[in-house]
């Protein structure tokens, strides 16, 4: 059995693709800052309601948890959004590489492509850690049937989960 060697435009083809799906997550996360920023109470709102765990089930033993003081839910944004906005920067940067060494050497390009993953594990542990582990784990967001971003959270977990495989992938068949 003999395998086919990979046409010439196969490798610019898959750099390309992960080139450009890096541009559509960094482009998400300018939508998500953009968002925070301009429309601040909408989404500080979410962010004070599972702080102060105000939508949990009544009675249950976790609300010694709860952050009721206005400026640590302040703080907690305002880190949110600085993560993201960071994100947001890795992923353009990942991106701007990325394409620049699109038709440079492997390793060239393996350089390129290792901001991306540096990016896109942030962005997993963005919503791994701050969503679903404290938010809905600690501060028992999934008790909420108002405030509680779990399936928004656990998304965006599976989709930069599922770039990161992709931009791993190896250039050759």
């Amino acid at each position: 059995m003999t395998i086919k060697e990979p046409s010439l435009h196969f490798t610019p083809t898959v750099r390309l693709a992960k080139t450009v799906l890096m541009a559509a997550m960094a482009f998400f996360f300018t939508l998500v800052v953009f968002n925070n920023i301009t429309d601040f109470q909408s989404n500080y709102q979410f962010v004070h309601h599972v702080l102060d765990m105000d939508t949990t089930f009544p009675g249950n033993k976790g609300m010694w948890r709860a952050l009721h003081p206005a400026w640590t839910h302040l703080l907690f944004y305002l880190g949110i959004i600085a993560y993201e906005a960071l994100n947001m920067v890795l992923c353009w940067w990942a991106a701007a590489a990325m394409f620049r060494a699109r038709n440079a050497t492997p390793q060239a390009f393996a350089q390129a492509r290792a901001i991306g993953v540096v990016a896109l594990t942030a962005g997993i542990l963005l919503w791994l850690v701050a969503f679903l582990e404290v938010g809905a784990e600690w501060f028992l967001m999934w008790q909420s049937q108002i405030w509680n971003g779990q399936e928004a959270a656990f998304r965006m977990v599976a989709i930069e989960g599922i770039l990161l495989v992709i931009l791993l992938l190896p250039e050759e068949l």
